[in-house]
């Protein structure tokens, strides 16, 4: 039996065809013969194409030098220089002039087909910088959350830093967390190797089902573990948040990450009740009157914050 592709694997793949068609035409006709092999890829393909036309999408430098792959440039941004780039060899560009940059408001969902074939779907409040190199895809993840479904390309391996911390692959799906002291690295798809720059330990693979926290200053403390709860953690790549058995102070906590308005846990007695339940990230209202009516509790609203009180 064939295994059915997962809704995240449609979608990472309807973002890589978007890519392929829009620098080929022609392989419009396998774009077709792919739609056709599952009713779910239409959808994903058309979500995929909305996005990448209001992206501001790269093109090739004029410029053709010796030995070297042609270079990208952002539109707008260094449009101008393209005459003035056509006089001049490729390798003379500065890699930073051809780095993009992404960033994510509160209670934003962006997902960004990348140059390479690449995807990146970028969680609430985050900032990142791709630099595509002839011979490396470095990512920088400056604030947030990131997940990356990677292109395969031995020549040129996908390098994300987010501070001290490296996750290193070739063809794979992982996601990486900023947090303070260290970053959170959950891979869905193949192996990625995890280090730290300074190098007191050595790298550490982590597969498919894997998670693992990388610590600043101490390097990979832990083995990776076993997490059958990925899905439910990556349910943000749809705007979701699914509750199994989290307290409600730690419920609280991740609606906040994505909403202005807070929510506040106002009674111990509630703090440490555990709750089952699947939600939008932009209904924290939803989610405590649901708690509220399992708990006996109550919902009152002040100014900017959403108060959840024992009845």
């Amino acid at each position: 039996m064939v295994e059915r592709e997962s809704a995240a694997d449609i979608e990472a793949d309807a973002a890589r065809w978007v890519v392929r068609v829009d620098r080929d035409p022609k392989l419009r006709a396998e774009l077709e013969t792919w739609l056709a092999g599952d009713r779910r890829r239409v959808g994903a393909y058309a979500r995929a194409e909305a996005g990448w036309t209001h992206l501001d999408r790269a093109s090739v430098l004029a410029a053709e030098a010796p030995r070297a792959r042609p270079l990208l440039r952002r539109r707008g941004v260094i449009g101008g220089l393209g005459a003035v780039a056509a006089g001049l060899a490729a390798s003379l560009v500065a890699p930073r002039l051809l780095a993009r940059r992404y960033e994510t408001a509160l209670g934003e969902i962006r997902r960004v087909p990348m140059a390479d074939g690449s995807v990146a779907a970028i969680n609430t409040s985050s900032e990142l910088e791709v630099s595509m190199q002839p011979r490396l895809r470095a990512v920088r993840l400056e604030r947030g959350e990131a997940w990356f479904a990677v292109a395969k390309d031995p020549g040129r391996p996908f390098v994300v830093e987010s501070g001290p911390v490296r996750v290193r692959a070739v063809g794979t799906a992982f996601s990486v967390r900023k947090r303070e002291g260290g970053s959170d690295i959950l891979v869905t798809e193949g192996v990625v190797e995890v280090w730290t720059e300074d190098g007191k330990t050595p790298p550490r693979r982590v597969a498919a089902g894997e998670r693992v926290f990388a610590d600043n200053g101490s390097g990979v403390l832990s083995p990776p573990k076993a997490d059958a709860d990925l899905s439910r953690q990556l349910a943000w790549r749809d705007g979701q948040i699914v509750l199994d058995g989290q307290t409600l102070t730690e419920a609280a906590a991740e609606f906040n990450r994505y909403n202005d308005r807070k929510i506040e846990v106002a009674d111990a007695r509630l703090a440490d009740e555990r709750f089952v339940g699947w939600f939008r990230t932009n209904d924290p209202e939803g989610f405590a009157e649901a708690a509220a009516t399992t708990f006996n509790g109550k919902v009152s609203l002040r100014g900017d914050a959403i108060v959840l009180r024992g009845g």
